[in-house]
């Protein structure tokens, strides 16, 4: 990773270990943000660690999640983030403002500094050249709290562009060609870092589209340089001061090297259930599109809205197919409002919904039964949309809003040459609903309402761990199958008791009246476990049933660093012995403590009666938090 950009932040950041990739180290970190879905429990776990005050340069709590409100759940959350947030020093942006990675680009972001975000999208931030990472909502309040952020060192994979983007081809075409090349797995353990000359073609809002579906890579992050189209956006948005110019060396050492000729792409299309299956739009041309949804922190930007805007403009959504839109930002949208593409939009028929996330999360816009639903999000897992049988595939707005007018899959290119999106010389700039933090010292309530129960936590690890296999999952199992999202869900985030009766609810309805019968037990689980969201109650809720360990062929990096926040084992198998483990298999582990220490657990199957031997991929610091059984119990005996 010598001379990359990567390494540069990284370094400026370092606080403990050395930059070697698969090391732990701890980084120093910038600013913060979390969104209301994830939230509510990061402030309760930082009014728990005690401090009185963030000590970041900058927080931000966005609300843009649970805004559909069937109940007074969400309401009353918002009430707690925002009465706690103004106590505790962190900016608040309120509903209807718009997705949080979204504005943080356009009003706090700032090259070269570190943003940790308890949402995994939080990496959109590498399009204007900052590092930022998706984390646990704890590990985002130890970060609030002043402590650094440990992470194990990722390697650097350098993706180089070269040529220009045809006409209709865009951004999301290449981070659905990087996806197809390196599978949702490829980015496990490493940052993408992009470069080359075709960079300088793509603006922020482009660069962003591709560092936020890194998140679906697995990726740690992506970023790209922070050169003069970085510089035009910033001052666009009024904020000339926070661009410093930053790129890699010339002679920057990637661990390896992607090429992708941008003028050799075509639309693109990620087909159900997996963002990497992806496709040429060609090969589904003719095929019946239900629903088309555009907007979601990948695709909701000014330039994203007005190319939809254009090529409704005159048309008619198809009688047959529904067309939602959702605008990221209050600013985008009141720029759509006063220049007549909003006009347009309503005008082909299209449902403007809030700027918000909507239903990239579930929230609302549940597709017809067996329904196709093709979205500009960055998300296509099975039920994720709220409708079971729905074939959900992504593509760009360009592919989107082509096909809401045909109603069924299109090539945008046989519409004739592109329009041109010019990004305006100064966005509208009204921050009237990013509410300041009352002064330091101000006697602040904090609202809280019956629906905020407290956070669970169980006491240090046993040095002999019995448990009975409850489940066995199959590859690539995220964390909307643990604990899922959508507006049944959502409300009941801040409420682990009532969200635990629906962990794995999809998958075995009856997993958790069986997990509290037998008090508690383990997960077996294929690769990747735990991919997607970096929801931590998909930790919390099984904590809460009493999970005791999760025993998987390999983890996602963030739902990894979960389990060992909240207590629970992160225990890597082989194939073999995932393929001889069955349900109701009871394991003992003896010595647990030393095994956390060791990194090795000897795993005995009482059941079979046989042994076998399991992996703790786990830092010292991990080890210690394993020990005390997860971060606040660490953290309460230790100085941060």
């Amino acid at each position: 990773m010598r001379g990359t950009l990567s390494e540069k932040i990284l370094a400026a950041h370092l606080v403990e270990g050395e930059l070697v990739p698969g090391q732990e180290i701890g980084l120093r970190i910038d600013q913060t943000l979390t969104q209301d879905s994830t939230g509510t429990m990061a402030y309760l776990q930082l009014e728990a660690i005690g401090v009185p005050r963030v000590r970041t340069e900058l927080s931000v709590a966005y609300v843009d999640h649970n805004t559909l409100q069937a109940g007074p759940e969400s309401a009353d959350d918002h009430r707690y983030l925002q009465t706690v947030a103004a106590k505790y020093g962190v900016f608040f942006s309120r509903p209807g403002n718009g997705i949080c990675h979204q504005v943080h680009l356009e009003r706090f972001g700032v090259p070269g500094k570190t943003l940790l975000g308890s949402d995994s999208h939080t990496p959109t931030a590498g399009g204007i050249g900052m590092l930022g990472i998706g984390a646990g909502g704890l590990d985002v309040a130890c970060a609030m709290a002043g402590a650094p952020y440990h992470i194990a060192c990722p390697s650097v994979i350098g993706v180089r562009l070269v040529g220009q983007l045809g006409d209709w081809v865009s951004a999301k075409d290449i981070i659905l060609e990087v996806l197809r090349r390196l599978t949702v797995r490829g980015g496990v353990g490493r940052l993408v870092e992009y470069f080359g000359p075709g960079v300088a073609g793509l603006s922020v809002p482009e660069r962003a589209t591709i560092t936020n579906m890194g998140a679906e890579l697995g990726a740690t992050s992506s970023i790209f340089p922070s050169d003069e189209r970085t510089r035009e956006f910033l001052a666009a948005e009024g904020r000339d001061s926070s661009w410093v110019p930053l790129a890699a060396e010339a002679d920057a050492a990637y661990e390896d090297v992607l090429e992708i000729d941008l003028s050799s792409l075509e639309p693109l299309v990620a087909t159900p259930h997996s963002p990497d299956a992806v496709v040429p739009v060609g090969e589904l041309v003719g095929r019946r599109v239900d629903q088309v949804c555009i907007g979601s922190c990948t695709n909701s930007s000014y330039r994203d809205m007005m190319l939809v805007a254009e090529v409704l403009r005159g048309r008619r959504v198809s009688p047959s197919t529904s067309l939602t839109i959702s605008p990221g930002s209050r600013q985008v949208l009141s720029m759509l409002a006063r220049n007549g593409a909003l006009a347009d939009m309503i005008a082909a028929g299209a449902r403007v919904l809030e700027a918000a996330c909507g239903p990239c999360i579930g929230m609302g816009q549940a597709p017809v039964t067996d329904g196709v639903s093709l979205r500009s999000f960055n998300r296509n897992f099975e039920g994720r949309s709220g409708t079971p049988g729905a074939q959900v595939y992504l593509a760009s707005p360009e592919v989107c809003a082509t096909a809401a007018v045909a109603g069924v899959f299109a090539d945008p290119r046989e519409l004739g040459p592109a329009p041109a999106i010019a990004l305006p010389a100064r966005f509208e700039i009204d921050d009237s609903m990013i509410l300041p933090p009352a002064p330091e010292g101000a006697d602040v309530e904090i609202v809280r309402g019956p629906n905020i129960k407290p956070i669970p936590t169980r006491g240090p690890l046993s040095d002999v761990v019995e448990f009975e296999v409850l489940l066995k999952v199959g590859d690539n199992i995220t964390t909307d199958h643990i604990s899922p999202a959508g507006a049944k869900y959502l409300p009941l985030r801040s409420n682990v008791p009532a969200l635990a009766e629906h962990v794995f609810e999809s998958i075995d309805p009856g997993f958790a009246a069986r997990a509290l019968e037998k008090g508690g037990g383990a997960v077996v689980g294929g690769a990747n476990y735990g991919q997607g969201s970096s929801r931590e109650h998909a930790a919390m809720c099984p904590l809460h049933l009493g999970v005791q360990a999760v025993l998987a062929k390999s983890f996602a990096r963030i739902h990894k660093a979960n389990l060992v926040n909240f207590g629970i084992l992160p225990l890597e198998i082989d194939e073999a012995d995932y393929e001889s483990l069955s349900v109701g298999d009871v394991l003992r582990i003896e010595g647990a403590q030393a095994a956390v220490e060791s990194g090795t657990a000897t795993v005995h199957n009482l059941t079979q009666q046989k042994s076998f031997t399991a992996a703790l991929r786990l830092s010292p610091r991990e080890a210690k938090v394993l020990q005390a059984g997860g971060t606040l119990n660490y953290v309460r005996q230790s100085q941060l």
